[in-house]
């Protein structure tokens, strides 16, 4: 719409705020894990479970986890992922630059910390004692507020979630 309206000299302030604003939101996921683990990403691996944009499409376009993986990348991390139907996609946006799992927990083993990205129905009640076991801290960026904060930090996660007051 903003470049159409561009093509007839319409200006679209408004949408062009939004477009802000949704640029800046796909930031929060890295921000939010810097926060809990500190600016200094070299040598970390992150686990992104969801490429996709949205559950039940492997469409990747517009995706956060375009954004944080960018970041993460940028930053001298390794990334590990997983989607239940993005994977083909991801591999022809990021090459061999990541490492792709066909199977959710296998993305974990040796991860410093998880990111979700798409609210995918296998993400929604996994293996929390399995996910802490996997992971070298039990450090979870939920960007789709799956879990109960309560619970998971009970359990001995540092948890950090969007959108939601306590």
């Amino acid at each position: 719409l903003i470049r159409t309206g561009g093509d007839y000299g319409v200006a679209l302030d408004l949408l062009r705020m939004v477009e802000t604003v949704n640029d800046r939101q796909k930031q929060r996921l890295l921000a939010k894990l810097k926060d809990m683990v500190g600016n200094d990403l070299a040598g970390m691996t992150v686990a992104v479970w969801g490429l996709a944009f949205k559950a039940e499409t492997d469409d990747i376009r517009e995706s956060p986890a375009i954004d944080l993986i960018d970041g993460l990348l940028k930053a001298k991390a390794g990334v590990k992922v997983h989607d239940p139907a993005a994977l083909a996609n991801g591999r022809r946006m990021f090459g061999e630059r990541i490492a792709y799992f066909d199977r959710a927990y296998d993305a974990l083993h040796g991860c410093d910390a998880l990111v979700i990205v798409t609210e995918w129905l296998e993400f929604r009640n996994p293996d929390f004692d399995r996910i802490k076991q996997l992971l070298k801290q039990p450090i979870i960026v939920d960007g789709r507020n799956l879990y109960d904060p309560d619970k998971l930090e009970g359990m001995g996660f540092r948890y950090s979630y969007i959108g939601r007051k306590r």
